[in-house]
C-alpha cells in the first residue's frame, strides 16, 4: 500500500485543499502592537514562514477577551477596531499558497498574577507548580453568565477571522487552557451539566465548536486542538481523547491536532510530571494510535517532530498532517529542504536543568528570541544561550506587563 508522502495534498471534507503535509504548528510569539493587534513583526515573520513552503500555517494565542491573555504581549480579537490589520497579518501567511488558521484561546486559570486580572476556571482550582505557583492568579470558578460570555467570545472572533481573510481557526482545547480546564476532572469539580461525566465536561468545546461551524461559510475552516492526555495522574488520559474525538466526529470539524500537557506537566516540551516516557521526537504519536482508529476527520500530530524521516513515519502512521514548531522556529525554511530531499533538521540545545520548570521556561524563552530575530528581518542564531534567553524575555515580559495594565486601566470596555 503506497503512504502519502509529505509533499502531496491533503483535501479537507469542506473542500479546502492543504498543499502538503506539513504544518506550522502555534508557536506564542507574544509580539502585538498598539492595541494588541498584529503589527509589521508579525507580517514579518509569517512572511518568513509562508516563504518556507508549508502548506499550513497556524497563528499563535489570539486570544478572545482582551481581560485573558497568555502572555502580556498576546494578539487580541474581540472586536472590528483593527480589522486591516488581521487583513494584513493574513495576507502575509497566505503569500505563499499555505491555508492561514487563526488560534483561538482562552487561558483561563493558566492566566499570570503580574497582568493583574481576574483569572477564570471552572471550578477555583490554581495552578500547582512548586516554587512557581504564586505566578499565577487565583481562579474564580465560572458561573452560567461567564461561560456563556465565552462561547460568545469564540463565536465572534472566528467571524471576524474569516472577515479579515483567514481561512479557518483552530478552537484550543489543549495544553491545560480554558477548554482543556473543563475537559479535566483535576481541574473540573462542578457538580452542573458542566462537570462530571466526560459528556458534561466536553458539553463548553462541543457548543463552541458548533456555534463556530454555524456562523462561518462551509469552505471555511474549523479545527481543534486537543491534548492526547494531560500526563497528570488523575487527569484527562488517552481513552478521554478518544472519547471526545468520538464526540466531534458529528460536527463537521475538518481538522484535530493531537497534542498534550499542560503549564504544569509541559509534555509538548518532552516533559511529564507523571512519570511517563515520552518518544525523543514525535512525543504523542504511541498516545494518538486509538485516536487514529476513532476519528473520522484527519489528524494532525504535533509534538518534537524534527527530522523528515520522523515526519514520514507520523503520515505512515495514518496521521494527515504533521506539525512543526520548534524547528520551522530555527529552521523556517524545512519544507522547501525537505521537499528536495535534503536531510535537514533543527533543533535548540538541551536544557537539562534540574528545575524542570525553569528548563521549561529556558526553552520557551530560546524559541521566542529565534522569532523575534526573524521578526526584525535576522536569521535565527542556532546554538542559543538558554540562560541568556531566560532572563532576557523575563525583562521583555515583565516590561510589557506593566504596558498592558497600563492599556486595560485607559481601555473602554468591549
Amino acid at each position: 500500500m503506497r503512504h502519502n508522502t509529505l509533499s502531496d495534498p491533503l483535501q479537507l471534507a469542506n473542500g479546502a485543499i492543504i498543499k502538503n503535509r506539513i504544518a506550522k504548528a502555534a508557536m506564542e510569539e507574544n509580539m502585538a502592537e498598539a492595541e494588541h493587534a498584529p503589527g509589521p513583526k508579525l507580517c514579518r515573520l509569517y512572511q518568513r514562514w509562508a516563504q518556507g513552503g508549508a502548506g499550513l500555517i497556524i497563528t499563535g494565542n489570539v486570544m478572545v477577551d482582551s481581560r485573558a491573555l497568555t502572555g502580556p504581549g498576546a494578539v487580541v480579537l474581540e472586536n472590528d477596531r483593527c480589522l486591516a490589520q488581521f487583513s494584513a497579518w493574513a495576507s502575509a501567511i497566505r503569500s505563499g499558497g499555505a491555508q492561514a488558521w487563526i488560534q483561538l484561546n482562552h487561558p483561563g486559570r493558566q492566566l499570570y498574577a503580574s497582568l493583574g486580572q481576574q483569572a477564570l476556571g471552572p471550578s477555583a482550582v490554581p495552578v500547582d507548580i512548586p516554587g512557581f505557583s504564586s505566578m499565577f492568579s487565583q481562579p474564580k470558578a465560572m458561573n452560567e453568565k461567564d461561560i456563556s460570555e465565552v462561547i460568545d467570545r469564540f463565536v465572534n472572533a472566528a467571524i471576524l477571522a474569516e472577515r479579515a481573510g483567514f481561512t479557518g481557526v483552530e478552537i484550543h482545547a489543549a495544553h491545560g487552557y480554558l477548554l482543556s480546564q473543563f475537559l479535566s476532572p483535576l481541574t473540573n469539580h462542578r457538580a452542573d451539566h458542566w462537570g462530571g461525566s466526560l459528556q458534561n465536561r466536553a458539553r463548553l468545546l462541543l457548543i463552541i465548536v458548533q456555534k463556530v461551524r454555524e456562523v462561518v461559510k462551509p469552505e471555511f475552516c474549523v479545527a481543534v486542538k486537543l491534548n492526547s492526555a494531560d500526563f497528570q495522574r488523575g487527569g484527562f488520559e488517552d481513552s478521554d481523547a478518544v472519547a471526545v474525538v468520538g464526540m466531534l466526529n458529528s460536527l463537521q470539524v475538518d481538522l484535530v491536532e493531537i497534542t498534550g500537557g499542560s503549564y504544569e506537566s509541559p509534555a509538548m516540551q518532552g516533559q511529564t510530571r507523571d512519570g511517563s516516557t515520552l518518544a525523543r521526537e514525535a512525543y504523542f504519536l504511541t498516545f494518538a494510535k486509538d485516536i487514529l482508529a476513532t476519528a473520522r476527520m484527519p489528524l494532525m500530530l504535533t509534538g518534537g517532530i524534527r527530522r523528515r524521516t520522523t515526519a514520514q513515519e507520523v503520515i505512515n502512521s495514518g496521521a494527515s498532517i504533521v506539525g512543526i514548531a520548534t524547528s520551522l522556529a530555527l529552521n523556517p525554511n524545512l519544507p522547501h529542504s525537505w521537499a528536495r530531499g535534503e536531510i535537514s533538521s533543527a533543533d535548540l540545545p538541551e536544557v537539562n536543568w534540574r528545575n524542570k520548570t525553569l528548563a521549561a521556561l529556558a526553552k520557551t524563552s530560546m524559541i521566542k528570541s529565534q522569532m523575534d530575530r526573524m521578526s526584525n528581518g535576522k536569521n535565527p542564531v542556532l546554538k542559543p544561550s538558554p540562560i541568556w534567553e531566560l532572563l532576557t524575555v523575563q525583562v521583555k515580559t515583565a516590561l510589557m506587563a506593566r504596558k498592558y495594565r497600563k492599556w486595560m486601566s485607559e481601555k473602554t470596555p468591549a
